[in-house]
This record gives structure tokens, C-alpha cells and sequence, in this order.
């Protein structure tokens, strides 16, 4: 088609000049552009577990829970993170695995989660909430196979088929300096959303509404993970793209 990747290469910043967006790039030089679609991504908090980063893929995983759902069928499953995202993934693992187990630094999750969720979790027998915990290490051969866990000061393994981990993920959004409107978090915002933000008026000029992925400055588009409002999984973020 007529694609021409610059690679290694990395965007400084982008600027707008009359109907372009101005890209310029590390090293000095400059691209002019009519449209530019940002798919930085986000960067994901990593777990400071032993041993971790043995096992990415291989019963180790970073947020979403859906894709490996069958292969947790009556096994014990664990769990790291209070908010919203690890207790719906709870509750959907808890429908194939044996126990779910809810790992959390605090004693329960009532200051980082919607109550209707911890409801839910209260009422699910195979989920189990293990406050003041944390995973110190991982272990396995080609696959995780336990971790160890520390409580109280006390140390104990157990068999665990999977981990997912939901800690955070930060948008890779810091390079842009030019005023595109972000969410609270970071990322960028888009489409009808925008609408919700007194300043988004005084920067958008145009009759027409925002396309669905198009940011507050017409042209520029964003699509994947650094999207706001995203779905976080792979196959969303190439239909976005």
C-alpha cells in the first residue's frame, strides 16, 4: 500500500501549521502531515514479584481476563489488585476456575471498589479476598506453577495455574505537549466524550461533531490503549487502528 515506516525513529512533539500537523522527530528533522493517528499504548505497572518476568504469557498476565478463561477450568487462580477491573475479572474466572483468590495489600476492598462488585464477590463461594497480602515470588518450570505468598510477616506457597495482575497501566502520553484533552488519568480523550469538557468548545472550531477516534484538534486521531474509554484488548485496538 505504499507505507513508509521510519524505524528506529520517535516523535518529539507535534505542532499544528495552518492545515498540518508539524511532526518533528528526535533527531531534527521534520514531517508534515494532514493526519496523524497517536497508538502510543500504555506502559503496565510490573509486578515486583521474584521471578516474575519468567512467566509473561506462560501463566503470568497483565490485565484482561477473558482470553485465558478456559485454560483456568478447576484451578486455583490468583488474582493482585482491589479496583473495579480485577473484581469483574474475578467474577468471570470464577465461572471455570476451582478458587479465585483476590490478593490486596489492605485489609479488604471496600476503599477501591464499587460496592455492587464487592457484593457480588460476597456472594460468590469460590472467591476468596486475602487482605494484607502480597506475592513475594513466582515459581514453575515452562509454566507458573506456584507463588509464595507473605501475610503478617509469615511466608506460605501455593499451587497457583495463573496469575493476573491489575495494578495499573500509565498511557505513554507525556511527549505530547500540544492541548489535546486528556482524561483525569492521562489519556486521550475522543469523539463524543469530548463534549463533557467546558474548555473542548474553545479549541474545536468546526460545524461538525468529532469523528468517533478523532481528539479535540481536528485530524489528529487516537486509537488502542492510550485511547480513553478503550477496551484494553488486542483485537480492539487493531479494529480502532
Amino acid at each position: 500500500f505504499g507505507v513508509e515506516f521510519l524505524s528506529p525513529q520517535e516523535v518529539k512533539s507535534i505542532t499544528l501549521k495552518d492545515n498540518y500537523k508539524l511532526i518533528e522527530l528526535v533527531d531534527g528533522s521534520e514531517i508534515n502531515s494532514k493526519s496523524v493517528i497517536i497508538t502510543t499504548g500504555v506502559d503496565y505497572k510490573k509486578h515486583p514479584a521474584q521471578a516474575i518476568d519468567n512467566f509473561p504469557g506462560a501463566g503470568v498476565y497483565y490485565g484482561a481476563a477473558t482470553t485465558e478463561a478456559q485454560a483456568c477450568k478447576d484451578e486455583e487462580v490468583y488474582i493482585v489488585g482491589g479496583g473495579n477491573s480485577a473484581g469483574q475479572a474475578a467474577m468471570y474466572l470464577s465461572k471455570f476456575a476451582k478458587t479465585v483468590y483476590i490478593v490486596i495489600r489492605k485489609p479488604d476492598l471496600s476503599a477501591s471498589m464499587s460496592q455492587y462488585l464487592i457484593d457480588q464477590i460476597d456472594q460468590t463461594p469460590n472467591i476468596q479476598v486475602l487482605g494484607d497480602t502480597e506475592i513475594t515470588k513466582v515459581a514453575g518450570n515452562e509454566r507458573l506453577e506456584k507463588l509464595t505468598l507473605k501475610s503478617n510477616d509469615e511466608y506460605r506457597d501455593a499451587v497457583a495455574a495463573a496469575l493476573f495482575i491489575f495494578i495499573g497501566a500509565k498511557p505513554i502520553t507525556e511527549w505530547l505537549e500540544m492541548s489535546l484533552i486528556k482524561d483525569p488519568r492521562g489519556f486521550i480523550e475522543t469523539g463524543n466524550a469530548l463534549a463533557r469538557y467546558p474548555n473542548f468548545k474553545k479549541v474545536w472550531k468546526l460545524d461538525r461533531e468529532p469523528f468517533l477516534l478523532e481528539t479535540c484538534v481536528p485530524g489528529i486521531f487516537a486509537a488502542g490503549d492510550v485511547r480513553a474509554g478503550a477496551m484494553n484488548r488486542v483485537a480492539s485496538a487493531v479494529g480502532e487502528g
